[in-house]
């Protein structure tokens, strides 16, 4: 499509500093072949991109943050995440989303990647009319702190959030520090006896050789959770009884946590905070267990470095600082990013006019129903164009159209409020309160020389 066509279909003069040099197009993914055109490059700081343009644009753009974070991204990422979020496209919204300029934790450093990418969009093809942005599970923290440190301005006018992990890091994963130390206590062989020691907030050593799937042999070994219940041993079902009792994470996600446990751990401790530990389990009591009191007496106890906590919370955490309206979509038994995420996230924005929440009564985080996903942006953009905030009923009740035009059924629970977060991930001493880093916090530790997390 020409640049006089989409300039017709925007409504609008491209900006002063556009420029007339187009990334080049490629194939789109499959389900959109013959519904869009797609681009694909890679911006300034190294980070790839994908953009598409349906055929019949409606003038308004989604700018993606996708999930993670995953130790290393290539071109093939963002048309991957393209292809899982087909269904906002054949909605009519052209799409942009960067694979961050690297693998590895960074909050604002994926914010910054994000809204390169949204500026990216307006210089080659002319602002959009409206903006939206997206973010799924870890994007979802990422999509949050974008709107708060680059939404300024009006460079975005809505903010959809599916599946988000809202609690920011510096409390978003205690229960996998939680995991962590209880695991240990229970299995002994991350690391062995025999291996050397080290302390269990880094996840794993820095030189560390092994394997996600030497990690998930271990965890086989003590609990046998890969085995069918009546293959286990005595041994091993008690163990894996008392840790998912313990840490309150599903069995069926308990590996996945594991390995976020050990090698994401592993990645923010020793490449991210200088081998600094931001993590703690002093104060904190363990219960559920056949055993609390040898458990509490047993566990690995330690504090977090004030500084690493610091640079942890300033890259990550939320101040509630949002002028848009926000709309977010969260699976009540979502084994991952647990529904609980949601009521931090509430209290971190107060709860205002800003935010509604909906709530499914589905148990996964990553494929939710695609009819729920269009639902949801459509819900937004209504709420943007008009002004008139929606209530969880009227979005649940809109999703039956959708559902009929993509399928995947409508299974959402207006009425569902979620548990404070600190009834299901224990709270550490004075960490009740959100938000986690106050509007007040955040300005006075940007000015102190290095803090946060490098890109």
């Amino acid at each position: 499509m020409v640049a006089a066509t989409l300039l017709a279909l925007l409504g609008t003069a491209a900006p002063a500093h556009a420029s007339t040099v187009r990334p080049p197009a490629t194939a789109c993914p499959p389900n959109l072949t013959g519904t869009a055109t797609c681009y694909t490059g890679q911006d300034a700081n190294g980070a790839y991109y994908t953009i598409a343009i349906p055929k019949r644009w409606n003038g308004s753009l989604v700018v993606h943050a996708h999930g993670g974070p995953a130790p290393s991204y290539d071109p093939a990422t963002t048309t991957a995440d393209l292809a899982e979020w087909a269904v906002l496209v054949r909605e009519g919204y052209a799409w942009a989303g960067s694979s961050y300029r690297r693998g590895g934790y960074g909050v604002r450093m994926a914010a910054a990647d994000t809204e390169n990418v949204r500026r990216l969009f307006a210089d080659r093809f002319g602002r959009p009319g409206r903006t939206y942005l997206h973010g799924q599970s870890f994007g979802g923290n990422v999509a949050a702190k974008t709107a708060e440190v680059h939404g300024r301005g009006g460079a975005y006018d809505g903010v959809l959030l599916t599946s988000g992990l809202l609690a920011g890091g510096s409390r978003g994963y205690d229960h996998r520090v939680d995991l962590r130390v209880v695991y240990q206590y229970y299995c002994r062989n991350l690391p062995r006896p025999a291996e050397p020691q080290y302390p269990l907030w880094q996840g794993l050593p820095a030189d560390s050789t092994l394997t996600p799937d030497d990690v998930l042999a271990r965890l086989q070994e003590c609990t046998g959770i890969g085995s069918a219940p009546a293959d286990r041993t005595p041994s091993q079902q008690r163990n894996l009884d008392d840790i998912t009792a313990v840490t309150r994470i599903p069995e069926r996600s308990l590996p996945t946590h594991l390995q976020y446990a050990t090698f994401l751990f592993q990645d923010i401790v020793a490449n991210r905070l200088g081998g600094r530990n931001p993590f703690g389990t002093e104060g904190v009591r363990y219960s559920g267990s056949h055993d609390d009191r040898a458990l509490n007496a047993g566990v690995a106890r330690f504090r977090a470095d004030p500084t690493a906590q610091r640079d942890l919370s300033y890259d990550s955490d939320l101040t509630g600082q949002v002028s848009v309206p926000v709309l977010t979509l969260h699976a009540i038994d979502d084994p991952s990013v647990f529904v609980e995420h949601e009521a931090a996230y509430r209290a971190t924005l107060r709860g205002d006019g800003r935010l509604v929440q909906t709530f499914t009564r589905e148990a996964e985080h990553d494929e939710l129903s695609v009819a729920e996903y269009a639902t949801s942006l459509a819900a937004l953009d209504a709420w943007v164009r008009t002004g008139r905030k929606p209530a969880p009923q009227s979005i649940a009740q809109s999703c039956a159209a959708f559902d009929r035009t993509y399928g995947g059924g409508c299974f959402y629970d207006p009425g569902y409020q979620p548990a404070p977060f600190s009834t299901r991930i224990r709270p550490r001493p004075g960490g009740v309160a959100w938000p986690a880093m106050t509007a007040a916090q955040e300005w006075s530790w940007s000015r102190v020389e290095g803090v946060g997390i490098a890109p």
